[in-house]
């Protein structure tokens, strides 16, 4: 199937950007936290090497580095590439390992909260024909529900009762789910080489700042805490 690409370069309304500033200050804001308490005296270094990130992926957006969607290999790979080897990094190195098991379980669960502005601004995204329907939750992304969820959640976490934390766990795997379920449906809806979704109204607002700052940054953050929180319940 042909792919509508007629919206890939229009710019969605101000204030949806704005909007969408703000809920990356605040995904930031929030983690900074729980870097204070793992790494005290490494936590302002972490957030000044997580901010020069956000900011060169900006500045490509800025620059519409990532609507060059014939590039080979896709463009896009380089917002998602650098965090998940970060991540993984983390898992197989002892000092990393070490760094994840001091980070607190609380604040890690109450960050999902974000997810309930982040579903807001996917929908606005929607509406402007930024994104196809299906990666609202008036399609097949439920992830808003674990944003809901969260603060139940984090009060899972602030108890040490192993009756809370298996309750915790629980949660944990089923929003991994739910956000697993979205970033496929967002890769598959995108006019990428794997598109098999939305031909219609491809996911074309991602690769747009400030909104790249997505996947380059939110999601990895959201999909890192799961994984913490999980090695840390079982």
């Amino acid at each position: 199937m042909v792919c509508n690409l007629s919206h890939l370069f229009e710019n969605p309304p101000f204030w949806l950007s704005l909007g969408f500033g703000g809920i990356l200050i605040v995904t930031l804001a929030v983690f900074y936290t729980a870097l204070r308490k793992a790494a005290p005296t490494k936590g302002g270094f972490i957030l000044m090497g997580m901010l020069f990130w956000l900011t060169v992926l900006l500045v490509l957006a800025q620059r519409q580095f990532f609507l060059n969607i014939d590039a080979v290999p896709p463009r896009f790979l380089l917002a998602i590439g650098p965090p998940l080897l970060v991540i993984l990094g983390l898992f197989l190195t002892k000092p990393g390992r070490a760094f994840l098991d001091r980070l607190p379980l609380p604040t890690l669960t109450f960050l999902n909260t974000i997810r309930i502005p982040v579903e807001l601004a996917l929908y606005g995204l929607f509406v402007y024909r930024q994104i196809p329907e299906v990666m609202t939750f008036e399609g097949r992304n439920f992830d808003i529900l674990a944003g809901i969820t969260a603060p139940l959640a984090g009060y899972w976490a602030s108890k040490n009762r192993p009756a809370d934390h298996r309750k915790l766990l629980i949660w944990n795997l089923l929003a991994l789910v739910l956000l697993v379920n979205i970033v496929a449906t967002a890769v598959l809806s995108s006019p990428l080489p794997v598109q098999h979704l939305a031909f219609d109204q491809p996911n074309v607002g991602i690769l747009k700042f400030p909104f790249i700052g997505l996947p380059g940054l939110v999601v990895p953050l959201v999909l890192f805490g799961h994984l913490v929180s999980i090695r840390q319940l079982i």
